[in-house]
Formats: C-alpha cells, structure tokens, sequence
C-alpha cells in the first residue's frame, strides 16, 4: 500500500468505516444492518455514505480486516449470546440507552411510542406534544437525545420552555406504568415486561445537556428565567453545561481533530469572544506558521456582532458535540464525564 493510501486509511474515522462496509455489502444486506440502528445513527451513517467519494480498494480492504478482526475476537456465536448482546450493547451506546434495547431484542417487545418520536422532525414532536399536560411534555423531552430535545424545545414559547426544562430538571425516575400511559397516548403498545424497574429519566444533568443543543440567545434567555425562579438550579445546571471556554480543558488531540472540521473564517469569529486560555489552547497545537496566521486575523478583524461570534462559537460546539457522540474526542471541562 503506498503512504497516501495509508494515510488516507489512517484518517477514516468509525463513522466512515461503517460506511464503506455497508456500501459493500450490498442495498439488501445493509438495509438488514440499518434497520437495527436508531435515527441518529442512521443519518450520520447515510450521510457518511452520500458522502463518500473515489474510494480505494485498499480502503475497503483494510475495513474489512479490521471488521473480521473484531468479529473473531468479540463473537461467541451460540454461546452465551444474550451476554454477548447486552455487553456489545452496553459498550456501544452506554447503559442507559442500550437498557431499552436490549429489552426490545431479548424480550421480544415492540418499538414504543416513544421510541418512535426519535425518528420525527422536531416541529412534528413538537405539535403531538403542544396541547398535552406539560409533565407528559417534560417526559418525552426527557427521553429524546439531547440535541433533538434542544430543537423540539425551540419550537415552544418561552414560557412553555421554563416550564418543560423545570420539569425536566426535577425529574428522577419514571414508574413503567407511567410510561405505559404515554405511549398509550401516543398510540404505541409500552414495550418491555410489566416487572421492569423504575426508568431513570430527566434531572439536572440531563436539563444542562438539552440546554446545551439551544441557540445562544434562546439558551441565555432561558437560563435567566430559570435563574429568576430558582438561583441555586440555574447555577447547578451553568455548572453541567459545556461551553466555549471549556474546550481550554479539551486535551491537545482533540483539539487538533477538531480544528480539521472547522473553517478559518468561523474560528476567526469564535475566538474573538473567547478568553485568553482558549486561544492559547488553539494556536498551541496548530503550526506556528497557522498560528501566526490566525493571529494576524484575529488582530486584523474588525469590530463584530455579538451574535455573530456566539452563533460561530455554537457552531464549533455543535461540531465538537457530534465528534464526541462518535468517539473522536473527548469533552472535558463542566459538562465532562468524569474520568477513573
């Protein structure tokens, strides 16, 4: 293999390997793997795969090793494989979301109606759950992945928004029975068996998570109307959330993984709002010559809009969030997981 292939090897993230895989295994066989991936991962894999272009065969080779290799080591075929199931499950979306699957798969229940509010268009989540009691609200805004919930919550007036994340924030556990009700409401049958244990939905972290996933001036409005009704909450929850100044505290690789998704022109912007720890995390692990260069831009610059460099720095927090979620980076700072 020559060194570009190589390198060009080097630079497939997961989300392209299981691109090219499923491009090669042909339309049949890959809408049989799709059909068992949830909404997001559909999208990040199908646009991975409009996406790709001139691929070497020497690419699809290598994907393929590496995809037997983790079979051969992994798979234990008829032994032991509702185990092998909850472990491969558990390891590749976290406890929390694997749970509900592996209910479905293992007990053999059906998608709720929940469930299937994932695969709807925000505004279309919106308008089922406008007119219901705003703790049904607060539930499925609960249940939603946090980007999704972010612009479900967009579409809502500001006081229905304080409302709903209120609730969201005091939210600890949900009985089934409740659940039940809901997907009731929502025309879908509750899957899992009638003895499950309660289901850990909502709180402060998952309040700050959703916040996170709202437009600079919808979150900061929220965040003060929040802090009018209780103080003590809206800090807890600034103190969960993961901001622009917290990729100082992301380490030095992914910081340059990410600086490869982002254009120069939007940095540019972000970074004149930015305090000095960040920058120097920026210009620390670029060339010296790139660093020059930005610092230049960064001193050449005009006055900006206030709402111009917060909707740059959103943009590179959505980016940051979405390599993240595919295990490219990892995210430190407040709205870090903690590390043993």
């Amino acid at each position: 293999m020559s060194d570009n292939r190589a390198a060009a090897n080097a630079k497939l993230t997961r989300v392209d390997k299981a691109a090219i895989l499923l491009l090669s295994l042909g339309e049949t066989d890959a809408a049989q793997v799709l059909r068992h991936m949830g909404p997001k991962e559909v999208q990040r894999v199908g646009v991975a795969m409009a996406q790709m272009r001139n691929v070497h065969r020497e690419q699809v080779e290598q994907v393929m090793r590496e995809f037997v290799e983790i079979v051969g080591d992994q798979t234990s075929l008829g032994v032991g494989s509702d185990s092998y199931i909850r472990k491969m499950l558990t390891s590749a979306l976290g406890e929390d979301k694997a749970n509900g699957l592996i209910d479905r798969i293992l007990l053999g229940g059906n998608t709720s109606g929940l469930d299937s509010l994932k695969w709807m268009e925000p505004r279309a989540v919106a308008d089922v759950i406008r007119f219901e009691h705003p703790q049904i609200q607060a539930i499925v805004v609960a249940y939603l992945d946090p980007d999704q919930a972010g612009e479900v919550l967009g579409h809502f007036d500001q006081k229905a928004r304080l409302d709903i994340i209120l609730r969201v924030s005091s939210l600890n556990t949900v009985q089934p029975a409740a659940l039940k009700e809901l997907n009731q409401i929502l025309e879908k049958q509750f899957s899992g068996n009638s003895n499950a244990a309660r289901t850990s939905l909502g709180g402060i972290k998952r309040a700050a998570d959703i916040m996170n996933f709202l437009d600079s001036s919808m979150e900061a409005q929220l965040m003060d109307s929040i802090r009018d009704v209780d103080e003590d909450l809206s800090g807890q929850i600034e103190d969960l959330m993961f901001v622009f100044n917290n990729l100082a505290d992301v380490d030095d690789r992914g910081i340059q993984a990410l600086l490869r998704e982002v254009s120069s022109d939007v940095l540019v912007l972000a970074l004149k709002g930015s305090d000095d720890n960040v920058q120097e995390k920026i210009f620390k692990n670029m060339s010296k010559r790139a660093a020059e260069l930005l610092r230049d831009d960064l001193e050449a610059k005009g006055p900006v809009r206030v709402s111009d460099v917060e909707t740059a720095q959103k943009e590179i927090l959505t980016i940051a969030r979405r390599m993240a979620e595919a295990g490219e980076i990892v995210l430190g700072g407040k709205g870090g997981e903690e590390m043993i």
